[in-house]
């Protein structure tokens, strides 16, 4: 018997509240039990998704006993994994069978089965995000039936649930594609945003990942570059201040005195020295992420990626925003999942993001008609305001989807008040 009684609950942002049940279940049969027996359930991974996916006041499962890696395969390199895992976890995990992820994003907090259902990604113009890695998953549906989806057994539940937020049921094992265990070499330096405007159509093909952070009153951005190399481990650089303490007392300078902002992004090119590290995949990723924030994405086609960004830009700074954080830009390959963000179509990823005790509303609401007017799919994990009569135009696949989650879960069991409004509501 699993106790019920209402927690407060909170994503890591602290953007999203709630008071669910919050159970535990600590088998399969338990919670295939659970799922029989209650009509409304959502699921929590680590908390890192900013929109709310996990709210509910109603039953919030953890996977907290579902982790770990249950079988692999040396011959293909793959392994099924438990949907519980921790990102930050699963490197160390794969390495013991000379496994590495595909890629991987610089934030590693998320639960398996949590970055699946999102689409998340890293960046790299022949990498696509976590998801499309995925080569079959065990799924409890809402009558709490036990299935196993891949390309040959319920194909269309697979090329739907790789991306489903957690609205077809419940994963519980993940077969993931991996590769053979890989060095990256590190390499961030500052430079002009005028020559990555010049020169990022080349550089984007000459390295495996690239990346960069634009500041709207920086003449400089931050460009990250990652490359697969044989050479030795190198520890990173030191930093004359530490990243994370910099952007926190930056953002509260910023949130106090905002006409400070303009001066603030200006130092940041002289605070960053060249970088250079080298380490094993899973370790040189993911970067530390303390300073909280509240973010919102979308995924553009990468022929409007450029232009969107520069119009961004040009309309916060017009309105002076007093938003230290800077703008993230990625590259990520197109797939076939039919709601992935980026379903047929390579696309470039554009990040706001806000300090989590600033207002981060008025900011988005400037940004996001930017975002659409190009073309933009929100990240699914990530604020945004679009209901499903946006969104249905934005994925051919979407009424598949729908009639698909209809047969799947016709008393509608794993959707809450968020989940509505994407299917059902009206766009704000």
């Amino acid at each position: 018997m699993i106790k019920m009684q209402s927690e407060f609950w909170s994503n890591w942002s602290g953007s999203q509240q709630a008071y669910p049940k919050l159970l535990r279940p600590n088998s399969l049969e338990v919670l295939q039990n659970v799922i029989r027996t209650h009509p409304k359930i959502r699921v929590i991974g680590a908390g890192h998704s900013f929109s709310g996916l996990a709210q509910t006041n109603d039953v919030l499962l953890s996977l907290d006993y579902f982790k770990g890696v249950v079988s692999h395969d040396d011959q293909h390199c793959q392994s099924v994994v438990q949907a519980g895992t921790h990102l930050y976890d699963l490197g160390e995990k794969l390495a013991v069978y000379n496994q590495a992820l595909m890629n991987q994003g610089d934030i590693d907090q998320q639960t398996l089965a949590g970055a699946i259902a999102t689409g998340t990604h890293g960046t790299g113009i022949d990498l696509q995000c976590l998801s499309a890695y995925v080569e079959g998953f065990e799924l409890i549906t809402a009558d709490g039936d036990l299935i196993w989806c891949d390309a040959l057994h319920h194909r269309e539940i697979y090329q739907a649930g790789r991306v489903a937020f957690g609205s077809l049921g419940l994963m519980t094992k993940i077969k993931l594609q991996n590769r053979p265990m890989y060095k990256l070499k590190e390499q961030i330096r500052s430079c002009p945003f005028t020559e990555v405007l010049q020169h990022i159509e080349q550089w984007k093909s000459q390295h495996r990942h690239i990346e960069f952070w634009a500041f709207i009153h920086s003449p400089n951005v931050i460009l990250k570059t990652l490359d697969e190399t044989n050479q030795s481990v190198q520890p990173k650089t030191e930093q004359i201040l530490d990243e994370d303490v910099f952007l926190r007392i930056c953002s509260e300078l910023t949130k106090s005195c905002p006409v400070l902002n303009p001066a603030l992004q200006k130092l940041v090119s002289l605070l960053v020295r060249p970088s250079t590290a080298i380490d094993w995949s899973s370790r040189i990723f993911p970067a530390v992420r303390e300073t909280r924030f509240n973010e919102m994405e979308y995924q553009l086609p990468v022929k409007e990626g450029l232009a969107c960004l520069e119009e961004l830009m040009y309309c916060l700074k017009k309105h002076k925003v007093p938003m230290f954080f800077p703008i993230e830009f990625r590259y990520v390959k197109a797939d076939d999942i039919w709601l992935s963000p980026f379903y047929q179509q390579d696309s470039i990823s554009i990040s706001i993001h806000q300090y989590y005790r600033q207002d981060y509303v008025s900011i988005f609401k400037l940004a996001e008609p930017i975002f659409q007017k190009y073309g933009g799919r929100p990240h699914w994990g990530k604020l945004h305001t679009l209901g499903g009569d946006a969104l249905s135009t934005l994925y051919p696949k979407w009424d598949d989807f729908m009639h698909l989650r209809q047969q799947l879960d016709p008393e509608k069991k794993w959707i809450n008040s968020h989940l509505e409004h994407l299917f059902w509501g009206r766009s704000d």
